[in-house]
C-alpha cells in the first residue's frame, strides 16, 4: 500500500506468521479492510496509524 501521509513511499506489510513483523488483515463481510497491529514507520516519513475498516486514523 502508498503510505497514507502523502510522501508516496510504498509500504511493505507482511501478512505470512512466520515472518517477522507481521500484520494480519480482516474483512468483515466484504467490508472494507482492518490491520493489526499499527503501522510506524521508523524510518522515512515517520507515520504511525491504525487502518480500520478501511479508515486511516492517526496516532
Amino acid at each position: 500500500m502508498r503510505c497514507p501521509c502523502g510522501c508516496g513511499d510504498d509500504l511493505e506489510l507482511m501478512l505470512l506468521s512466520e515472518v517477522k513483523p507481521n500484520w494480519s488483515l480482516e474483512t468483515k463481510n466484504g467490508d472494507a479492510p482492518t490491520l493489526r497491529p499499527s503501522v510506524w514507520r521508523k524510518s522515512g516519513c515517520g507515520s504511525h496509524f491504525w487502518l480500520r475498516e478501511g479508515h486511516i486514523h492517526w496516532c
